[in-house]
């Protein structure tokens, strides 16, 4: 065999690689989900956020139902307020709890909702008042290690107390 042909059997292997990755990356986005859900916004305030990204998932009960539009900081409270946009499919009570969950340890942060009981409903542009402040794992472990000593750990007062 010449090295004409030889040239021309890789490329032609390597176009039929080419179009195989392509068609697996198309069936994987159109599996997994990722793009960002179109609804109705709504916003929660949250006194921590532990780097949830915007394009993050809101979830109920593990199920996409919304998608991280941004976060700010509001000017007056310092609370990190995050904007949302639900499925119109998905009305959510007006006492639903919001929260930043992360998937295990090293997984991506989240927001999950937990909705309420309530009658009224939460419309277009409302806010979310319920939240539930973030913990990162490095606090939980710093709590642990402050109860197992029998130290305060919100103490910061770092003076010696009088006799």
């Amino acid at each position: 065999m010449n090295a004409s042909g030889r040239h021309m059997i890789e490329t032609i292997m390597g176009a039929v690689v080419l179009m195989v990755a392509v068609f697996f990356l198309s069936f994987a986005y159109t599996q997994v989900d990722l793009g960002a859900v179109k609804g109705y916004p709504l916003t929660a305030a949250f006194s921590s956020v532990g780097g949830l990204p915007n394009g993050g998932d809101v979830r109920i009960n593990g199920i996409k139902v919304g998608t991280v539009l941004d976060q700010q900081i509001d000017p007056t409270s310092f609370q990190a307020v995050v904007r949302m946009s639900i499925k119109p499919s998905i009305q959510l009570p007006a006492d639903t709890v919001a929260a930043i969950a992360s998937d295990g340890l090293l997984g991506g942060k989240y927001v999950r909702l937990d909705p309420g009981h309530s009658k009224q409903m939460l419309g277009p542009g409302g806010a979310i008042t319920k939240t539930k402040t973030y913990k990162s794992v490095e606090e939980m472990v710093a709590e642990v290690i402050f109860l197992a000593t029998g130290t305060d750990a919100g103490d910061t007062d770092h003076a010696a107390s009088p006799p």
